[in-house]
């Protein structure tokens, strides 16, 4: 009655089957990361069960029909009066397990989709019966039961199947049951692939502090009523990326401060700062849904005008200091902040000893400069990571690590909820922030300049400080921390004086045209030249020259680019571009979106 579905391998590296089981885990705790029709399951505790217990289970199940449940106990292999598996394990002993799956969009009313999971390690097979509870009922999907088995022929070879047990009969949503030859297609080749992966990853899963099916439900919510912001989007940035991001960054949070409202009894919504906000589209949205808030960055964008007076944005250039606390806040949000994330979790920590942090690290900061890595046995982004945890940990917060759902890289985020000493000894615990502090910047090798004056002179006279509070301030905070310009500088060479880069390029040119001067296309008289590494290139110019081009982002080659007419930059050389082997390419190929806004 069954069909199986199967895939061979084979695997020299030892891992299996450990590297099965832990594949199949990823089936079970994460399927969205295969069925992208899933925002993701709720996992209960497992325990273990023998065949007298697991048939009183199934019983509940299948109390209507005892053909049925003889079926399913037929394909589990159980025999129940003697209490053990027609084959297996004589012990009769299963791994069982109930998980809920949730659906992305919520089309099924007040359906849960389950599953009963029972794993066998001995047979190495896993079993999956669905099941649906809907306004009190069980109700089990008798034509969905599978099974995912490992077997092998040799040391090396193996083998993963999936079968059914009713696939004539198999019924199919797309969502929570999928069909049979995508598991056989898709399904099946992943499982082979995690198997033989023996790589970890260094964080956690996603959403593990916050309950899914919540973040599920919101997430669709917050996506139908905000997509409009596509379509008006004015900032040279990927609308839909950076729309959708923020969308996912605000459901994260608002997900998160309801559990917290839950949790402490809590009434009122959250209070929050938005430190270097950006497009500050992410405190539009929290302030829409309810919690008052503030974004600030030292530069205004074309999309702040469009937001409305409910969402409150300030220009102001942020530096570390008694004249940036702020007491009345709940949380202070660190999204992109760049060099300043490592100050937010210091930031809140004097702000009162109720103020609570959310941080997403992205590029590395140190507290004055650019961070140095330190370890080569992480990742540069974990070991950065660990370093903006460990200052959470020094000023005093029980930190908290969680991986968003985004269209990034950088994903993690540093929560900073609870606090891991009293208020009565702040005193100690703001000493040992400073002297933190203090060694860090005794250790930066990268330049120390003053911060401007003007943005910091502007907001000190908006809350009433001195010229000398403001002084005294900065120098006990971070002496050498430099804000962000207000005004960006472009630094790839386009503002370079035209005469100077167009000597280099006609410098350039006469350098390939001598280097194979004989050699013509054909019966053309155009002589195509040569090609020069660019190491070669940047020996044909001058110290001073070369010392203006290092200033620029990219350099020579950047310069090179941007005469993209004339020279084609390929594999580090450098040759004239050819436009007749490029008549038959697409026009208008789209570029890399720039740096966020």
């Amino acid at each position: 009655m069954s069909k199986m579905y199967e895939l061979k391998f084979t695997d020299s590296s030892d891992v299996m089957p450990q590297g099965f089981w832990s594949a199949i885990d990823v089936w079970i705790k994460k399927p969205h990361v295969v069925n992208k029709r899933l925002c993701g399951v709720k996992v209960e505790e497992s325990r273990e069960v023998d065949a007298l217990e697991l048939e009183q289970i199934l019983s509940g199940l299948w109390n209507s029909s005892i053909e049925d449940l003889n079926d399913v106990l037929s394909y589990l292999n159980v025999d129940i009066e003697s209490n053990t598996r027609v084959r297996g394990n004589s012990e009769g002993h299963w791994c069982y397990g109930v998980r809920t799956i949730i659906p992305k969009v919520n089309s099924y009313g007040t359906h849960l989709h389950k599953e009963i999971i029972l794993k066998d390690v001995l047979r190495q097979c896993v079993i999956f019966l669905p099941f649906e509870e809907n306004e009190g009922q069980t109700v089990p999907k008798k034509n969905n039961i599978y099974k995912i088995q490992l077997e092998v022929e040799n040391n090396e070879d193996w083998s993963v199947s999936v079968s059914a047990l009713r696939p004539d009969d198999w019924f199919s949503d797309g969502v929570a049951y999928p069909k049979l030859p995508w598991m056989s297609g898709v399904l099946l080749p992943k499982l082979v692939q995690w198997s033989t992966e023996s790589r970890k990853s260094e964080f956690k899963s996603t959403l593990s502090l916050i309950p899914v099916e919540k973040y599920g439900c919101m997430y669709q919510k917050l996506k139908e009523k905000y997509k409009g912001m596509v379509k008006v989007w004015p900032e040279v940035t990927d609308p839909e990326k950076f729309v959708y991001e923020d969308v996912a960054i605000a459901t994260y949070l608002l997900v998160l401060w309801e559990e917290e409202r839950t949790e402490k009894g809590l009434s009122a919504k959250q209070s929050f700062v938005d430190l270097g906000c950006g497009n500050g589209l992410l405190v539009h949205i929290l302030s829409n849904e309810g919690h008052p808030g503030k974004g600030i960055d030292v530069r205004k964008r074309k999309i702040w005008d469009m937001y409305g007076l409910q969402t409150h944005l300030e220009e102001s250039a942020i530096t570390p200091s008694d004249s940036f606390l702020f007491p009345d806040a709940d949380w202070l949000i660190g999204n992109h902040s760049d060099e300043l994330t490592p100050w937010i979790p210091v930031i809140s920590s004097r702000s009162s000893y109720a103020c609570r942090y959310f941080l997403l690290p992205c590029c590395f900061f140190d507290f004055c400069g650019k961070y140095q890595r330190r370890q080569c046995k992480k990742s540069q982004y974990k070991e950065y990571i660990d370093f903006i945890s460990e200052i959470g940990s020094v000023c005093g917060y029980n930190v908290e690590e969680d991986c968003l759902r985004i269209p990034s890289t950088k994903r993690v985020c540093l929560i900073g909820k609870t606090r891991s000493y009293q208020p009565s000894e702040e005193a100690q615990v703001d000493e040992l922030r400073t002297q933190y502090i203090q060694k860090r910047l005794s250790q930066s090798t990268g330049p120390r300049e003053a911060p401007a004056a003007s943005p910091r002179s502007e907001h000190r006279e908006e809350v009433g400080l001195t010229q000398d509070q403001g002084q005294h301030s900065r120098g006990d905070w971070g002496e050498g921390f430099k804000p962000r310009d207000k005004v960006e500088l472009t630094r790839n060479c386009a503002n370079l004086p035209r005469d100077f880069t167009d000597g280099i390029v006609l410098r350039v040119g006469h350098a390939l045209l001598g280097v194979s001067p004989e050699e013509r296309c054909g019966k053309d008289t155009w002589n195509k030249g040569g090609s020069l590494s660019v190491r070669e290139v940047a020996e044909l110019l001058d110290k001073e020259t070369l010392q203006t081009l290092k200033k620029e982002c990219g350099g020579l080659q950047t310069l090179l680019k941007n005469h993209h007419q004339v020279f084609k930059v390929e594999s580090g050389r450098v040759q004239f571009r050819d436009w007749r082997a490029c008549e038959g390419t697409k026009k208008g190929q789209s570029k890399r979106n720039p740096r966020r806004q």
